[in-house]
């Protein structure tokens, strides 16, 4: 929901820098994974209970997520690039609320709840784009993507801004979780309409 309207804030220095890495040898690839092990190193932190620290982690997975984009874009972008970036996004997406459920025994089962909603709107995510490049459809709403980015309710900007509420108040995990997944479903339900209408 966020995701398009932030795009045209933070792109311009992402891209400047974007540039420069690209200049030095530094490779969107060498960036996604980077960033991935950056966002695993959090979800570690967090599920040893140094929350700070796992947010610190979660902050540098997104600055290395936004700048292997950037890259890509200063250089040759690739089909393959695209493939790793939207795996590595995903795999820091549950790993998060995978490491609050081994914290806390409480928390297990709504980052069960959580990591089944992030499921299904990545389901609904990619299964969307498929169709849509079968059909020849773009936007550029995402800014430049390697596959076509469907808009929801539920994005990058607002799982990031749920993760770090939820390191800053942890206690809150189980509350933040429920309402997050729940926000997922509705993202799932709101994609499924469009497709009714756009593919139908």
């Amino acid at each position: 929901m966020l995701d398009a309207k932030l795009r045209p804030l933070i792109d311009p220095p992402l891209n400047r820098l974007g540039r420069a890495l690209a200049g030095m040898g530094v490779t969107a690839n060498m960036l996604t994974f980077a960033g991935l092990m950056l966002g695993l190193g959090g979800a570690a932190a967090i599920a040893l209970s140094e929350v700070w620290i796992g947010l610190a982690l979660i902050i540098a997975n997104r600055l290395a997520d936004g700048l292997d984009g950037a890259v890509a874009r200063a250089s040759a972008p690739t089909d393959l690039g695209g493939y790793f970036d939207i795996v590595a996004d995903f795999a820091f997406y549950v790993s998060v609320p995978l490491g609050f459920g081994i914290m806390a025994a409480d928390n297990a089962l709504p980052a069960l709840v959580l990591v089944a909603s992030f499921v299904l709107t990545g389901i609904s995510f990619l299964a969307f784009a498929v169709i849509a490049a079968q059909r020849g459809e773009e936007t550029d709403a995402h800014g430049a993507k390697s596959f076509f980015y469907s808009t929801g309710l539920a994005e990058g900007a607002e799982t990031i801004a749920a993760f770090v509420a939820m390191c800053l108040f942890p206690a809150w995990f189980g509350m933040i979780a429920y309402g997050y997944a729940a926000l997922c479903t509705l993202t799932v339900l709101q994609r499924s309409a469009l497709a009714v209408k756009q593919f139908g």
